[in-house]
């Protein structure tokens, strides 16, 4: 499996977790890999099988959750011709696909507790069977394992078996999520760019300055993997010259997208929408002074300067409370000169 994707980061959180990666990496024990989604776990267990004695044999990746129940354990450790319905002929499974080399089992709290039964001792003794075979098969496959939840609480819950997670945790690597690091928001923004950049042949001239502090005030809950997107679209979008100075975090955001629809109602059918709302003030006089176009700026802009009163400059609250995204916000503040307003 190669990447094009590299691992990037100079914050001391996260420069400790790859730290812990790369001295487990030469021990051939189980190592589980905790973190948010998009902070980059698969990216550590290729780390540490690279790192690792058996970086010349295979990495298998098996997502634990992108299969039902029902075919977990065949995808695991294979299955004999006939052994369930549609098994034509048999097949050789992960652990198998992975004899000699490292299996790296993502989402493992997805697992069942069946699946689970059978990883332990497959992790234990060094065995798997086919699902309709007699008799074991010896494998030799190092796991690494990656999750988002908290398995220790799973224990006392009962959904997953505490032997299995002792096996499992013989080094345990906690990633921090993005807005623990923040110095490396910038960073991580500055080679995103640069590839998409390159990859669609324009000049790359960095980042103004509206989109830097749309950057940094961001909190990032979807990590590393939010803010490649984010950069990556804004990049593509970018048809001016200088640099990319326009950060659209919600791809979504349009005046024109669909109401949610309520319960009850087809898929197909649009929804009566009552309008229920008290009437607005009436306009002043000097409202109707000036064309069509003047009378909408002087309006728009009266209430922005309005909602970021009511909201004591606060720039977020006040694009949540006029239902706007930051950055459209941002973008409007721009045009009415607004942006320095309560500083």
């Amino acid at each position: 499996m190669e990447r094009a994707t590299q691992v990037i980061g100079q914050s001391g959180a996260f420069l400790d977790a790859l730290e812990r990666a790369s001295r487990a990496a030469a021990l051939d024990r189980p190592v589980l890999v905790i973190g948010e989604r998009g902070t980059g776990k698969e990216l550590v267990a290729e780390r540490l099988h690279r790192l690792s004695p058996r970086w010349d044999q295979p990495l298998v990746v098996m997502n634990c959750a992108a299969l039902p129940e029902t075919l977990i354990e065949a995808e695991l450790f294979g299955h004999e011709s006939g052994s369930f319905t549609g098994a034509t002929k048999s097949r050789a499974g992960r652990f198998e696909e992975a004899d000699g080399g490292t299996l790296f089992l993502d989402e493992l709290g997805t697992l069942s507790m069946a699946a689970q039964d059978r990883l332990l001792r497959a992790v234990e003794y060094g065995e798997i069977t086919r699902i309709g075979a007699s008799r074991p098969i010896q494998v030799d496959v190092r796991i690494v394992a990656a999750t988002n939840e908290h398995l220790p609480e799973r224990v006392e819950r009962g959904t997953f078996r505490a032997d299995l997670l002792d096996r499992l945790s013989f080094e345990v690597v906690t990633l921090p999520p993005l807005r623990a690091r923040p110095g490396d928001v910038l960073v991580l923004a500055e080679f995103f760019g640069r590839r998409m950049a390159a990859e669609i042949g324009t000049e790359w001239l960095g980042f103004g300055p509206t989109a830097l502090d749309a950057l940094t005030d961001h909190s990032w809950p979807g990590n590393v993997r939010e803010l490649r997107n984010v950069v990556e679209r804004s990049v593509y979008r970018w048809e001016r010259s200088g640099p990319v100075d326009e950060i659209q975090i919600d791809p979504f955001a349009s005046p024109y997208r669909p109401a949610p629809m309520p319960m009850g109602i087809p898929g197909n059918a649009a929804p009566v929408q009552l309008v229920t709302e008290e009437p607005g003030p009436l306009p002043r006089d000097e409202d109707y002074a000036g064309d069509f176009k003047s009378r909408v700026n002087r309006f728009e802009r009266e209430l922005l300067s309005r909602a970021m009163a009511e909201n004591r400059f606060n720039q977020r609250a006040t694009a949540e409370s006029l239902g706007l995204s930051y950055d459209q916000l941002r973008h409007a503040l721009k045009r009415h000169e607004l942006l320095g307003a309560g500083g």
